[in-house]
């Protein structure tokens, strides 16, 4: 599939190129016509079939590897973390949810509940195909929980390399999938530098609250000294959270963001409570509320993890 767009109204269209090109075997380009406003203009069928193919290749080897991370607590991040890994795994790439938090709300959000997961294979119990389990079309989850404390304890015990634990673990899983995304717990702790010395990204929600605001100056702090020893990681987005247009506090704090790291601010995500509404019913929100504002903007956070603008349109 690729995308085309008209030139006249800026409407997006997506196309088979296969289709196109059994149809049109003698030529390299063909007419194409706008559903919207009904223009006709002329589409490269040799720029189409390149763009594909470079989208391919890109999306082979090994996973990007994105962390969800703050510090504070109730700023979004298994709500960020479930609802880009399903939205990733809606536009076609295979998705990896790793949940490092001892609550393991990802697999209640997903309405599933794993017998294993990523305490028996940081433990070495079981293998990755194993502590893995399906939970959609295109996304896989490796379940936290309860037990994870203890698996806190055995990497502080560790007297050598403790950092790489999760890393290692993690080796077979790298090339399976597209994108590995990981929840993280609020608070700093072992296991969290484990998540920094694994992936390769990081992402941040942030409620559109004034702690939150103080504990992302904290949490780039802390990520600055994992980086001295570390450069493979670095800050790639930060996504505030709880947009309420309703009131002038968080459109503030919004426009503070803005100026301050202009760079990594995403478009918010919008208040809606069908949100918080969703896991009660082990749903994502394009399952839940599809046309809604939330739907919406994951939709848009997922075209800029991807730079893709066609995605999930």
């Amino acid at each position: 599939m690729a995308v085309i767009t008209c030139p006249k109204c800026a409407k997006k269209h997506k196309v088979d190129i296969q289709t196109i090109q059994e149809s049109a075997p003698s030529g390299k380009n063909v007419v194409a016509r706008c559903k919207s406003c009904n223009n006709r203009f002329p589409v490269s069928l040799e720029q189409l079939s390149s763009k594909d193919q470079k989208e391919k290749e890109a999306s082979q080897g090994t996973a990007r590897k994105i962390c969800i991370s703050l510090s504070k607590g109730g700023v979004g991040k298994t709500t960020t973390s479930v609802n880009l890994s399903a939205g990733l795994a809606l536009a076609g790439h295979r998705v990896l949810l790793v949940d490092t938090d001892t609550q393991g709300q990802s697999s209640y959000v997903l309405g599933k509940k794993p017998r294993f997961g990523l305490t028996e294979l940081l433990t070495k119990e079981l293998g990755p195909e194993e502590a893995v389990v399906q939970a959609r079309k295109n996304l896989w989850l490796l379940s936290g929980g309860k037990s994870l404390a203890g698996v806190k304890r055995i990497i502080d015990r560790k007297s050598f390399g403790a950092e790489w634990t999760l890393s290692e673990a993690m080796k077979p899983l790298d090339d399976k999938y597209d994108f590995i995304i990981i929840d993280t717990s609020p608070g700093w702790d072992q296991l969290i530098v484990n998540v920094l010395f694994y992936a390769t990204e990081v992402l941040v929600p942030v409620a559109l609250e004034v702690m939150p605001l103080h504990g992302l100056a904290e949490f780039i702090k802390s990520l600055d000294s994992i980086q001295r020893y570390r450069q493979e990681i670095s800050l790639k987005y930060i996504l505030p959270t709880f947009m309420d247009n309703r009131i002038k506090g968080p459109q503030s704090i919004f426009s503070q963001l803005k100026k301050l790291y202009p760079k990594y601010v995403c478009k918010p995500i919008r208040y809606n409570s069908s949100l918080s509404e969703a896991p009660s019913y082990g749903k994502t929100i394009f399952e839940f509320a599809p046309g809604s504002n939330a739907s919406v903007d994951y939709r848009e956070l997922v075209r800029r993890v991807t730079n893709n603008d066609s995605a999930l349109l």
